[in-house]
């Protein structure tokens, strides 16, 4: 983790840090030792954030997925892999999606229908249906 520093011929041991003083502007400037980092190539960081390990800058990769909000289909959706989920995935539910709704014999995202053959008439005079 901590290096051995030179300065002025005197070796220092297990050196965490150095400062020194800026030129312009005051304060101080500081170098961390990075050789303990196990960051490689920004396969370990967002997208367009930069760090540095022993002495390498590197530039993220992963990249983020904002929000989205998916409503089933007749296939597959995925959400691929290696990226940061930076908001909600939201996968749509229907209420309807009952086994009364669903004939007999089908079944929809795991639910197994129940609803019985229907037949539909109409009567003529008031235009009402009746299902039975």
């Amino acid at each position: 983790m901590a290096q051995s520093v030179v300065i002025n011929n005197v070796t220092y041991q297990n050196v965490p840090k150095i400062q020194s003083p800026k030129q312009a502007g005051g304060g101080m400037a500081e170098f961390v030792d990075t050789s303990d980092a196990t960051l490689d190539n920004g396969n370990k960081m967002l997208a367009s954030y930069t760090s540095y390990a022993n002495g390498v800058k590197f530039t993220g990769s992963i990249p983020s997925k904002a929000a989205q909000t998916y409503t089933p289909t007749t296939s597959d959706q995925t959400i691929a892999a290696n990226q940061y989920l930076s908001g909600v995935q939201t996968i749509k539910g229907d209420q309807n999606l009952q086994p009364s709704n669903i004939a007999a014999g089908v079944s929809i995202f795991g639910v197994q229908g129940a609803l019985s053959a229907a037949t539909i008439s109409q009567d003529s005079t008031t235009k009402v249906l009746t299902i039975s």
